[in-house]
């Protein structure tokens, strides 16, 4: 009887709850009594006994039509989310699309930053010498041609030498702006190489050149420059009046400047002969500081820039970018300098 009246009023309550919310309004089902529900596998729904079964109403047992499907608020829920993710997309996706923007501008900037560094070096690399010089440097081929442009009797041959025989087209392009009929009336040097023609005809004779010497022939130039160089560097051995050898000592011969051009003061000497580094000039400072110093002495009075500035001329031959280079350029004027 307990157990009836318990079932009644879990029914009742059950009631009450349908018509307050109605029937439609999903909720979990109650826990009732294992015998209300449960039946064994296979086997129909027996009939209850006298005694009260009857009482007991048919949709208490079966939970009030509680096993039929009923209506569910998730469809409308799945719905209302599509629509949202229709009109508004996913949070994270907003935040996926600003940053992939970001990205997307940074490689923009970083793109810009890498063409213009690719232009100017284009535009630097596209420099070039001015086309005279490309003219003096076939010219110098062959007047290197000459055995005797070397020095004597050390057989110094910087301005012939295969890596430094770029001295020659600079200095010819800062004295005379690579005019072979270049003339200065102060100084009276003349030619591709100005120097006077006493200078010339006396370096003329030592490189068994024609006669009369013609400064404004490039060719003659180029080798009277090329021997007047090279005896500067290394010094020479000449001949004086009472037939007695007089040793010109050269830029090498001090081992003060030895140890500039070459690290090592160390000097070579021998009677008869001027004194000669005993190391080669061969790194760049070295030979750098040597250019300097053969313009300060080939052109007495020049201003010591002026002499720097053939340094750096002949240390970039092969980068006319540069922007040393570019300014010196511009501010040739075609006279000795």
């Amino acid at each position: 009887m307990l157990r009836e009246a318990r079932e009644r009023a879990l029914a009742n309550q059950d009631a009450l709850e349908d018509e307050a919310f109605g029937a439609g309004y999903e909720q979990e089902p109650r826990i009732r009594p294992r015998e209300a529900y449960r039946r064994p596998a296979g086997k129909p729904v027996k009939e209850r006994q006298a005694g009260g079964a009857s009482s007991i109403p048919t949709a208490t047992i079966h939970g009030r039509g509680r096993a039929q499907a009923r209506p569910t608020v998730r469809p409308r829920l799945d719905e209302e989310r599509t629509r949202t993710l229709i009109d508004r997309g996913r949070p994270n996706a907003v935040q996926v699309r600003r940053s992939r923007r970001r990205r997307i501008y940074a490689g923009a900037v970083i793109a810009a930053v890498v063409a213009a560094g690719v232009l100017v070096l284009v535009f630097r690399q596209g420099a070039s010498w001015p086309a005279s010089v490309a003219v003096v440097q076939a010219e110098i081929t062959t007047a290197c041609q000459n055995p005797n442009v070397a020095s004597e009797p050390d057989q110094v041959n910087f301005s012939c030498a295969k890596d430094t025989s770029q001295i020659l087209w600079v200095f010819a392009l800062m004295t005379s702006g690579d005019n072979p009929s270049f003339t200065d009336a102060k100084s009276g040097r003349q030619g591709l190489e100005p120097i006077t023609p006493t200078q010339g005809g006396s370096v003329a004779w030592s490189l068994n050149l024609h006669h009369p010497y013609n400064p404004a022939n490039p060719i003659d130039s180029l080798e009277v420059a090329a021997r007047a160089i090279n005896n500067i560097i290394g010094g020479a051995t000449l001949t004086g009046s009472n037939g007695q050898p007089s040793v010109q000592p050269g830029l090498e011969s001090s081992p003060e400047n030895c140890a500039r051009y070459t690290g090592s003061s160390a000097v070579v000497t021998r009677a008869g002969f001027p004194d000669i580094c005993a190391q080669p000039v061969t790194s760049g400072p070295g030979q750098a500081a040597l250019v300097a110093d053969i313009y300060s002495k080939w052109l007495v009075g020049s201003p010591t820039a002026n002499a720097q500035d053939a340094s750096v001329l002949f240390e970039n031959a092969s980068n006319p970018g540069n922007a040393q280079v570019q300014a010196i350029l511009r501010g040739l004027s075609g006279s000795p300098t």
